[in-house]
């Protein structure tokens, strides 16, 4: 999300990209520089928060488009472009293509409407996931729920630890058939 941020992956040794995910040109150049390459996993996890109000209240039109673009608009421009490079991962079976989501965009387990608008952008990008992974030939396409992890936006108090919460996100992508293709994970494969 930042110049420090990419520098600080660079020295990990890690190649790093930084781009506005919302920005179909910034997003067109990625796969340009993608070109050629092949991803055994692939994990979409850019995302905002947004007002943490409390019930169902207007939201103002400018932070419905910081979080819509953000959470929706995001993974409808990343994932497509994404998808043929994990196609082409595992030695040509087919990688993991994952969405970082939350438990909260669920509909049928939805039991409080805080946050609500973080809460509909999550449920439409569960559906963008659906949706990629229709297209999807060899290819598992998930979406991740990560638990209440210690992170900015999850706060200290939260359950998880970040290394507890990706340990238990890894475990569940290792283990995935195809036959899960589209569908929804807990962090502890649940």
């Amino acid at each position: 999300r930042s110049a420090e941020g990419v520098e600080a992956l660079k020295a990990l040794g890690a190649e790093a990209h930084q781009l506005d995910l919302t920005d179909a040109g910034a997003v067109a150049g990625l796969g340009w520089k993608l070109a050629g390459e092949s991803f055994d996993v692939a994990i979409h996890n850019a995302g905002v928060i947004g007002p943490r109000t409390e019930g169902a209240q207007p939201i103002a039109q400018q932070d419905f488009d910081a979080v819509m673009h953000t959470n929706v608009l995001g993974p409808m421009m990343a994932l497509p472009m994404l998808l043929p490079f994990v196609e082409t991962g595992n030695h040509g079976r087919g990688g993991v293509l994952a969405v970082l989501s939350s438990r909260m965009g669920s509909i049928g387990g939805m039991d409080s409407n805080g946050a609500w608008m973080y809460r509909i952008s999550k449920a439409a990008a569960n559906a963008v996931l659906k949706s990629v992974s229709l297209d999807a030939r060899h290819a598992i396409c998930v979406a991740l729920h990560p638990g209440w992890v210690q992170t900015d936006m999850g706060g200290p108090n939260a359950d998880l630890t970040p290394q507890q919460s990706v340990a238990g996100m890894r475990r569940t992508l290792a283990g995935l058939t195809q036959n899960e293709n589209g569908s929804f994970h807990n962090y502890d494969g649940t």
